[in-house]
């Protein structure tokens, strides 16, 4: 299992982070969803999710993901 750190453009609320936070949840692969930080703009997910899957997921919310080292 690793940690899996995202950067995510777009949240401005609460309900930003609620919905990014479903999205994760439902990626295949992902065991826990550790934090969704609108301050820092970051998602970090435990597991052994594919990061394309996670990116999508996060796109079909109507946010912007990359990975946060990239």
């Amino acid at each position: 299992m690793k940690l899996i750190k995202l950067k995510v453009d777009g949240m401005s609320c609460d309900h930003c982070v609620m919905a990014v936070t479903k999205a994760l949840k439902g990626v295949p692969g992902v065991e826990r969803v550790v934090e969704v930080s609108l301050e820092r703009g970051e998602a970090l997910v435990e597991g052994n999710p594919n990061l394309d899957a996670l990116i999508e997921a996060i796109r079909e919310e109507g946010y912007e993901a990359k990975p946060a080292d990239a």
